[in-house]
């Protein structure tokens, strides 16, 4: 197999030049996708034409090597995984060829991610129907593969239903145009009518008996009666009859107004049996989740009062309706209401509004992969269907069965359709957590049976269930399938293991007894995992938040290449097959998971945005540290690492500072510094300032009514001391004595970004030393910068977990803003009435919040245009290092130099953070200004900033 592997990646390569990728990183981060299963892949192909996917196809299959098609890598059944060959149809078959408002259609490439194609189709008042958790990032493709639904399916139908006709390669690289009452092939054609009239009685019985019923092939559609219709057929095949490479999909018109209708009851059994009725009497969704759902979203970080606008209850139902005016949609939801019976209830227009409460039950796939105590939670049994009659017995019976198994999960789902999505808590890296994760999968099987329903109701079979589908099928049902897999796929090339010939349900697990082959001990005392670095990337399970386009701020480096090594997902997988030791060799020297890693800005968006809240700028840290140790670094991690400490030393001699900024002005020796220091040519060096912050305040007396501290950073104190004296401007004005750490302090931010945690360690800790006094006084620290204001809350307590001090110093550490915006009096501070645009800094954004900021600027009258890209793309020595200038520049060109370069002469230009003001100086022809500097001008009868630009 290897050689055939090997000959095969070099013959593709041959002929898809451009297209091909084999490398390691690669091939790991396309081994899994959001199921519990892994594949190593020998080559992944990005085809940019339905030509290219034929040669792919026909190349692979001249050498039985399988092919295996993946859109957004969503599958929570492992349907996008393979040992083959995979096509990643989501980069370069992505654009949408076509909509047709008058038919109300669209026709589009399998990579359109839904949310772009419902946007474009929303300039014209339609949609497309199915709606699934993922429209952010999951492909059209995916959910042709899947037959998914989502929540709106209750109104306008499976996948299924909204398409019109494909294209797809056969699996002997021919093309099949499937439309109507034909494949495109008449002799095709005459096979498939015959194997439909051979057995008429069994499609009728066994197939298309309730909405959901994805389970197997769809052969019902192929039925006399409703049409012989090939297309919807091949929808929910899961790419093992053919690659689809074009789609003609229906859409629908989207009602003038909407409301949403959230029901509160005692129990999710109650709710499970008044859905069915409520979809009856014509809601858009009937979508349905318990108290354990949202009590697993209170105890992630920063989410404890998540939720706080649901009627009371233990157990909701989300009701959308629409009308031709708001007041019809409102009259439609409280009519609702009342079918209810004693349902709390509650109704919501504000489109802000409704879309916060829907993000809770959206973000149910990533929210319950672990359970409000910390519990890891995986899918399996995650979308099992039933008819919605059943549903609350069904439900009754699984809760009795989790019980008997002695297992947890937290249900949710589509409950107006019967479907139910279930997290449980298998114990997979042990063998017999494995032996009763089959236990438990197998009787509950039998149960869904028992209850007339499907093994899945929208995610497809895939390796999670196919083995299973003998316990609700009949044997010459299951011979039915593999006949029509055989007619389309005579060879099994494309994705075998599923439906037909499946795989065993517990066979390569990814989570499995493996996975933490490599000992590790990791630095980072990782409490939210119990100190197991293999816990802590295994929180990623998949499901792909991390490869929105258009939304949130996870993750810059993904967003600017749109490839899958550079997504958290993709860094997750490489670091889990570091762990494994199977494919990734090396371990912790391992050069693969170190160019997987490269391009992390460290930005910590993940850590809020990720539903599981994957810390990749942690786990970046943590390899390397174990990477580099007893190792020579690369030069940028000395230049920049020891920042602070070449600070010092520079202000610690008098006139230096204005030395080095004469002497690197010249442009051969600046050019010579950025060599030897491993240094972006095309970035300008940062300046010392004359006089540090520190300095300047041994020369000032500070008085006031109580003490505060204000936390001289190394960007601040070396840098840019006129934030820090701005800051004391204005907490004397406030009434305190300001007063600083008595000697040389520093968070380790510089050390611990690139990875040389023992250095951090002892950093932070002389640092405590030196703070023990004011923390013991009670005194608050304050903050300027807020990546290190970020380490001192956060991080100091991972690195310092025995020490009680970090902890206190966490407790004691607060924002500017923050101090400023709980001061009622006096405020001495002038309204300004300006606009601004802020750049909020990703640490802070991701670790702490903005809302303080906000409120203050408000108070002065400065109304603030929020960046909401994220990242500003410079993220501390990332930006700086060479070879990740295009990175840094296409972060920035996404929202932030945009915004600046429209913002009026006038304008306020705002970030706290001393990279972002860089980035901001360095990429146009403005200035950021810190909030402390703001504050300072509002003291003034004229602003110092306008007192400056003349």
């Amino acid at each position: 197999m290897a050689v055939t592997a090997t000959a095969l990646a070099g013959k593709l390569a041959e002929e898809l030049p451009g297209m091909v990728r084999t490398g390691l990183a690669a091939r790991a981060a396309y081994g899994s996708d959001a199921s519990i299963y892994r594949q190593m892949p020998v080559a992944v192909v990005e085809p940019r034409t339905a030509r290219d996917v034929a040669t792919a196809v026909r190349l692979a299959g001249a050498v039985g090597v399988p092919v295996t098609a993946r859109g957004g890598g969503t599958s929570v059944a492992g349907n996008a995984i393979g040992t083959g060959v995979v096509l990643d149809l989501s980069r370069r078959m992505d654009k949408i060829l076509e909509i047709d408002a008058g038919a109300r259609t669209a026709r589009v490439q399998p990579g359109v991610v839904l949310d772009d194609l419902r946007a474009a189709a929303g300039r014209y008042g339609l949609t497309f129907g199915p709606d699934p958790s993922t429209h952010s990032r999951c492909t059209i493709g995916g959910m042709i593969g899947n037959n998914a639904c989502g929540a709106h399916s209750v109104a306008w139908g499976t996948t299924a239903d909204n398409v019109i006709g494909l294209r797809m390669v056969s699996a002997d690289g021919s093309e099949l145009v499937a439309a109507g009452t034909t494949s495109g092939d008449g002799d095709l054609d005459g096979r498939l009518r015959a194997l439909v009239r051979d057995n008429l009685a069994l499609l009728r019985t066994e197939l298309g008996r309730f909405g959901r019923q994805v389970s197997g092939y769809g052969l019902h559609h192929l039925l006399p009666e409703n049409g012989f219709d090939v297309a919807k057929a091949l929808v929910g095949s899961e790419g093992t009859c053919g690659v689809v490479t074009e789609a003609t999909v229906r859409l629908v018109e989207t009602p003038a107004a909407s409301a949403l209708l959230v029901l509160g009851f005692p129990d999710v059994y109650l709710a499970a049996e008044v859905a069915p009725e409520l979809a009856a009497a014509g809601a858009m969704t009937v979508e349905g989740m318990g108290a354990d759902l949202l009590a697993a979203l209170r105890s992630r970080p920063g989410k404890a009062v998540a939720g706080a606008d649901l009627p009371d209850g233990q157990a909701w139902l989300y009701c959308e309706t629409g009308g031709t005016s708001t007041a019809e949609a409102v009259e439609r939801a409280y009519a609702l209401a009342r079918l209810a019976g004693g349902a709390t209830a509650l109704v919501v227009t504000e489109p802000a509004r409704a879309r916060a409460l829907w993000r809770i039950r959206e973000a149910g796939a990533g929210i319950v992969t672990r359970l409000a105590d910390g519990g890891e939670a995986w899918p399996g049994w995650e979308d099992s269907a039933v008819p919605p009659r059943n549903l609350a017995a069904y439900l009754r019976d699984l809760s009795s069965l989790l019980d008997e198994h002695e297992l947890r999960g937290v249900p949710y789902g589509h409950f107006g359709e019967g479907c139910l999505h279930l997290r449980v808590d298998f114990a997979l890296d042990t063998q017999q957590g494995l032996a009763a994760y089959r236990s438990f999968i197998t009787d509950a099987a039998g149960l869904v049976a028992a209850h007339g329903g499907s093994l899945s109701g929208e995610h497809g079979d895939g390796r999670a269930r196919s083995e299973l589908l003998g316990v609700i099928y009949s044997q010459p049902m299951l011979d039915c399938f593999a006949a029509f897999k055989h007619l389309l796929d005579p060879r099994a090339t494309l994705n075998p293991g599923v439906l037909v010939d499946p795989a065993p349900i517990d066979a390569a697990v990814r989570p499995g007894p493996e996975r933490g082959a490599l000992e590790v001990t990791p630095v980072h005392a990782l409490h939210r995992d119990a100190g197991s670095f293999a816990a802590a990337v295994h929180r990623c399970v998949g499901v792909g938040a991390c490869r929105s386009l258009d939304s949130g701020s996870m993750c810059p480096s993904f967003k600017a290449t749109r490839d899958e090594v550079h997504s958290t997902r993709g860094r997750a997988r490489v670091l889990a097959e570091m762990l494994r030791g199977e494919s990734v060799p090396g371990g912790w020297r391992s050069k693969e998971v170190r160019e997987a890693l490269d391009l992390c800005l460290s930005c910590k968006a993940c850590a809020d945005e990720c539903p599981v809240n994957v810390d990749m700028a942690t786990y970046k840290a943590e390899f390397l540290h174990h990477h580099y140790a007893g190792r020579v670094r690369p030069a940028a991690h000395y230049s920049m690492g020891w920042l602070p400490l070449l600070a010092r030393l520079i202000a610690a001699v008098p006139g230096l500072a204005r030395l080095a900024g004469v002497v690197l002005a010249r442009r051969p020796i600046a050019a010579f510094a950025k060599r030897l220091g491993g240094i972006e040519p095309r970035r300008e060096l940062i300046r010392f300032a004359p006089q540090s912050f520190a300095q300047w305040m041994r020369r000032h007396e500070s008085s006031g009514m109580g003490t505060v501290v204000l936390w001289p950073d190394s960007f601040t104190n070396y840098l840019s001391p006129d934030v820090g004296k701005a800051a004391v401007e204005v907490l004397e004005a406030l009434g305190y004595r300001v007063v600083l750490p008595d000697g040389f302090v520093c968070c380790g931010l510089t050390l611990h970004s690139t990875g040389q945690l023992g250095a951090a360690r002892r950093m932070l800790a002389r640092s405590l030393d030196l703070l023990a006094p004011h923390l013991a006084a009670g005194r608050t620290i304050i903050g300027l910068e807020p990546s290190c204001t970020v380490m001192l809350r956060d991080e100091a307590s991972e690195l310092l977990p025995e020490d009680l001090r970090a902890r206190r110093l966490s407790a004691q550490t607060q924002t500017f803003a923050e101090f400023v915006a709980q001061h009622e009096d006096p405020w001495p501070f002038r309204r300004l009435d300006v606009r601004a645009v802020a750049q909020v800094h990703c640490h802070q954004e991701a670790k702490g919040s903005y809302e303080a900021d906000r409120e203050v600027l408000t108070r002065v009258g400065v109304d603030a245009d929020v960046v909401s890209s994220g990242c500003c793309g410079l993220a501390g020595n990332f930006g700086f290092e060479r070879g990740h200038w295009d990175i840094s520049q296409a972060c920035a060109e996404r929202a932030l130099y945009p915004k600046v370069r429209a913002a009026g002469e006038e304008d306020l230009v705002l970030a706290d953070g001393f990279s972002c003001r860089t980035q901001i100086a360095q990429g146009t022809n403005r200035h950021g200004t810190h909030l402390a500097q703001v504050l300072r001008d509002a003291l003034d009868s004229e602003p110092a900033i306008r007192r400056a630009e003349r």
